[in-house]
């Protein structure tokens, strides 16, 4: 098998800065052998308030701009911190319909929700479960029907891992409720440490090797959304308070990932994750066909003299860099 999934790209990948405007974006991807995007709602939000249009008036026009250009709006993304939080519910779910009504505009396949990462909530996984039935219901109370792409972070306070998202889809027990898996969030679990001087954790190797062959053998594949890709930079100094990133509070590896996620294999850009092997096992030895997504937020695309152009280049460069890698015989496994 080859590296030869469909392709789709986040909005977040293709510029962080406001002059980076939704539709150039979608250009960009289209223009790059994208056939796929994920829509970042800030961007929706930002292209509605200079269009001076109503959030389903802007949703409808990027729809119909995706079709012109070929482009499957594959998510809404992302709907953070919902299931657990000490909110009301009926607040929760009242945003949750209006993300729903959004994505069916859009034509999206997915609404993307991170597992939750914040403070005021509880760990009481009944709670969980059930907000989480109730957020898939919403999702399949009309059609079409949106899917969620639940997604472990390697920050979040409960479900960080594929086998807690496993267990959760489990439970949770909706069809239209499935799993979202990273490169970054995996590996900066298990193998790469913000505070190691090596930039990785003792026995790295042999931590992330287990978990992949634990993949290859329990790893339910109807139960996956789709991948994305992205890679980090190390840190050189290793990071500490006195790095200028650092925010009180703020988990190492949620500024890392604000900061300094480039494209997969950007070497000249800090990147040094094992994507390859991840990448190898997710989709080449388990034989998975369906869509790859490219999200990143490196700080270089934050500048107004960087174009959605120069973006979308370094992601059809990344893409390639990596067919190129997975296709000579090499594993950690």
């Amino acid at each position: 098998m080859t590296f030869s999934n469909k392709r789709a790209i986040s909005t977040s990948s293709l510029g962080l800065h406001a002059s980076h405007t939704l539709d150039s974006k979608i250009r960009a991807a289209a223009y790059h052998s994208f056939t796929g995007i994920e829509i970042v709602y800030a961007d929706l939000e930002a292209y509605g308030n200079t269009h001076k249009l109503d959030l389903a008036a802007a949703a409808d026009q990027v729809c119909q701009l995706c079709l012109q250009l070929g482009l499957q709006v594959l998510s809404l993304c992302p709907f953070e911190n919902f299931e657990g939080h000490n909110s009301p519910l009926q607040d929760r779910l009242a945003k949750a319909a209006h993300w729903m009504d959004t994505a069916r505009t859009l034509g999206a396949a997915y609404i993307q929700v991170p597992a939750q990462f914040g403070p005021d909530v509880t760990g009481d996984e009944a709670v969980v479960v059930s907000e989480l039935q109730k957020l898939a219901d919403l999702g399949s109370a009309a059609e079409p029907v949106i899917s969620i792409a639940y997604e472990p972070m390697s920050w979040s306070t409960f479900y960080s891992t594929w086998q807690d998202a496993v267990h959760l889809t489990e439970l949770v027990g909706r069809k239209n409720f499935k799993i979202c898996l990273d490169t970054f969030h995996i590996a900066t679990k298990l193998w790469a440490s913000p505070h190691d001087p090596s930039g990785k954790y003792p026995d790295a190797d042999r931590r992330l090797a287990e978990d992949l062959r634990a993949f290859l053998k329990e790893f339910p594949m109807e139960k996956l959304a789709y991948i994305q890709l992205s890679d980090a930079e190390r840190f050189d100094p290793p990071f500490s308070k006195q790095h200028s990133w650092y925010t009180e509070g703020e988990a190492a590896e949620f500024t890392w990932s604000k900061h300094a996620r480039p494209f997969s294999l950007e070497i000249e850009n800090g990147g040094y994750l094992p994507v390859v092997d991840i990448v190898r096992a997710w989709v080449i030895d388990k034989g998975y066909e369906g869509w790859v997504s490219m999200e990143t937020f490196d700080r270089r695309t934050r500048g107004e003299k960087v174009t959605t152009e120069q973006c979308a280049v370094r992601a059809e460069r990344s893409w390639k860099s990596l067919e190129k890698a997975l296709s000579e015989p090499k594993s950690l496994l």
